[in-house]
């Protein structure tokens, strides 16, 4: 008797569709396609990692990115490659985009069962150049607030010469995926034993004191949005 195909488990409307790319092959227990988890994840990060191909070969690099609403932007020079690329491409750039938060090492009595709790956002997709004034200033202004919430309003806003020397990009979340490992050790049983100290090393994000600049305006304190930090 033929089996009758399983029919898949259908996703919340506030999740992402998995695909053949955002499925992983390993631990496919830690991914999750809920949008509030990637947004979170998003939003905490300052790097983005950003991978596409040249000239027949993988690059990868890492720059700051703003995430506004389902769409993410990256910006840079006019003249780096990425940028160059997107422009020149009609259709766009085939893109890989990461960001990464490692929340703790894991510490295990073997060697091989060491490893790290964290959580990782993969997007995959097609990046377009920016041409629009408005979507442009407004991506510049979400990129530097996703830096510093509030910084954009207290900063002179970008001129026609900055402007034009500058590139953004845009990519839909579209196709995405977070990945997630948290919990303890996870030794051999015939390991627990062994003389080895095993746990986990929490780390932790923080900020020191603001540290002003010596040519600042006289009696330029300093605003709340960074006190608060």
């Amino acid at each position: 008797m033929q089996d009758t195909p399983e029919t898949p488990t259908p996703q919340p409307a506030t999740a992402y569709r998995p695909t053949d790319r955002t499925v992983p092959t390993r631990s496919a227990d830690r991914a999750s396609y809920d949008k509030d988890l990637v947004h979170a994840i998003l939003d905490e990060g300052y790097v983005c990692h950003l991978g596409f191909v040249r000239d027949g070969a993988p690059v990868v690099l890492p720059t700051l990115y703003a995430r506004v609403g389902e769409r993410l932007y990256v910006h840079g020079s006019t003249g780096s490659r990425p940028l160059r690329m997107t422009g020149a491409a009609d259709p766009g750039l085939p893109v890989c985009l990461t960001v990464t938060h490692v929340d703790a090492l894991v510490l295990a009595r073997s060697a091989f069962h060491h490893s790290i709790n964290y959580r990782s956002v993969v997007v995959h997709g097609t990046a377009h150049d920016v041409t629009d004034p408005e979507e442009k200033r407004a991506a510049l202004d979400a990129l530097v607030d996703h830096v510093v919430a509030g910084r954009s309003a207290d900063s002179r806003p970008a001129d026609k010469k900055e402007l034009a020397a500058t590139a953004v990009i845009r990519l839909d979340l579209d196709e995405v995926s977070a990945k997630l490992r948290t919990g303890g050790v996870n030794d051999e049983p015939e390991d627990l034993a062994l003389p080895h100290w095993a746990g986990l090393l929490p780390l932790r994000k923080g900020y020191d004191a603001p540290v002003a600049d010596p040519d600042l305006a006289p009696g330029t304190a300093v605003p709340d949005y960074l006190a608060r930090r």
